[in-house]
């Protein structure tokens, strides 16, 4: 049950905190008093501990807070449910990216703007998932050499055409890689 609980709380923070790590870490923080998990004081610790610590800051004040309350397992919950809404709501505007490209498919500025908006998302993607295992990952060289070779294969398509580039250039299965290379390194 506790479990399930700090699922919940991580993903409502993650969901509601997109793209702000003090949003997330406010809302984390009226999740935790609320449910007595935690002071006050143990919580502006565990923000003081995050601070230091390399990576993005919401992503590592909610690996502390599970530990804290769960322990390891309640530690990777808590960092995967507030990672997994910002996948989501990227990926979702990855296809709204596709929707609009199809629209305006003569006008080649556009065109051009559209990819590097796609580009940069599902770099975004990709590092996050690859980063979910262990966020202080964030600086780590290897995470930046696989940012790098996502960012290569996204490239590859617009310089040649053929059903290999596309394939090795999908978003999802670059997404899936990053995350799957996390895991392999990382646990």
């Amino acid at each position: 049950m506790l479990y399930l609980q700090l699922i919940w709380v991580f993903v409502k923070a993650g969901l509601l905190g997109f793209g702000g790590g003090m949003a997330v870490i406010s809302l984390i923080q009226g999740e935790v008093l609320s449910r007595g998990w935690m002071t006050e004081t143990e919580f502006i610790d565990i923000v003081g501990i995050s601070q230091v610590t390399p990576g993005p800051i919401g992503i590592n004040c909610a690996t502390y807070v599970g530990y804290t309350v769960g322990g390891v397992w309640g530690s990777l919950l808590a960092s995967a449910a507030i990672v997994f809404p910002s996948l989501v709501i990227m990926l979702i505007i990855c296809r709204i990216y596709d929707s609009i490209r199809d629209r305006y498919q003569d006008n080649r500025t556009f065109q051009n703007s559209m990819r590097i908006i796609r580009i940069l998302v599902v770099l975004l993607v990709a590092h996050a998932a690859f980063v979910l295992f262990t966020p202080s990952t964030f600086i780590d060289w290897k995470s930046w050499a696989i940012f790098g070779v996502v960012f290569a294969c996204m490239l590859l398509p617009l310089f040649k055409k053929n059903k290999v580039t596309k394939l090795i250039g999908n978003p999802i299965l670059l997404i899936l890689a990053a995350g799957a290379v996390g895991w392999m390194i990382y646990c």
